[in-house]
């Protein structure tokens, strides 16, 4: 992997920051509903104006998940979705596609069952260019984050509003890319989320480290990512959009005009 692909992510927080605009992440689960149309949704939402795409690994017990999205697992898991077909979209998506990053999110083991060092290769060959690995304690870091430092994958971690100060430090000491700052107790699609909130947790994290801050759960619409882009710099949108794929599942044909209604009128508030 060259210097240049090795920091996508780095890379266009960069730009983002020179231009004074946030981060527009949106998450998708792979193989949903069906894997031939995960590529064309990534294109899509790269045309409404996603910065960086979280590519959801699809797993049969996504215990952070709310139902959407382990809804969502379900339905790719029916098609016998695997890690070595993300690997595929990736590459494919990259075809046309070489700037925009890709960040897997999921769970350990589907990683743990091919072996880190063999999922490292993989996905560095494909073109991800970072890992979020949900139930990945930090305090494993130590020995996976070289490993996936070596081959330019960012490890990115998930901070809650329960995370004591000296656990975030520790969080913040080992992470790269981003920060994923989750802005509910709970699971992903529930509940409300309040700004001011999220801005009087995010403060002391801009003590501890200077990666980029994004905010994911509770941002539905173009309201709640412009108000949450006051005080971070990116959004999450996750559930919002794995809603519109399952409400048209039987009409995949009409999905990316979807999603990309949902994650435009998000980059319309936030660039506003």
């Amino acid at each position: 992997m060259t210097a240049q692909t090795m920091n996508r992510i780095d890379q266009r927080f960069a730009a983002l920051k020179a231009e004074g605009r946030r981060a527009l992440i949106p998450y998708i689960t792979a193989g949903d509903p069906a894997p031939q149309y995960t590529v064309g949704f990534m294109h899509a939402l790269v045309e409404a104006g996603a910065d960086v795409i979280e590519l959801g690994v699809p797993f049969s017990d996504p215990m952070a998940d709310g139902p959407v999205i382990q809804k969502a697992c379900e339905r790719a898991l029916k098609h016998g979705v695997r890690l070595s077909h993300l690997f595929e979209m990736v590459r494919e998506f990259r075809q046309t596609d070489s700037e925009t990053p890709v960040v897997l999110m999921g769970y350990l083991n589907p990683v743990e069952r091919i072996g880190l060092a063999a999922f490292a290769d993989q996905a560095t060959e494909a073109g991800v260019d970072g890992v979020l690995i949900v139930d990945m304690p930090p305090e494993e870091a130590d020995e996976v984050g070289p490993l996936f430092k070596a081959r330019g994958l960012a490890s990115i971690f998930l901070v809650a509003p329960t995370t004591s100060r000296a656990r975030a430090a520790t969080i913040c000491a080992h992470g790269e890319g981003y920060l994923y700052y989750v802005s509910l107790k709970g699971v992903t699609g529930s509940a409300i989320l309040n700004a001011e909130d999220v801005a009087e947790h995010l403060a002391p994290l801009r003590e501890m480290t200077g990666l980029p801050l994004c905010v994911g759960f509770g941002i539905r619409d173009g309201a709640s990512a412009a108000e949450v882009g006051k005080v971070a710099d990116g959004v999450i949108v996750g559930s919002a959009l794995v809603n519109r794929i399952a409400e048209n599942a039987e009409h995949p044909e009409a999905i990316p005009a979807a999603l990309k209604a949902v994650l435009g009128e998000m980059r319309q508030a936030l660039d506003a």
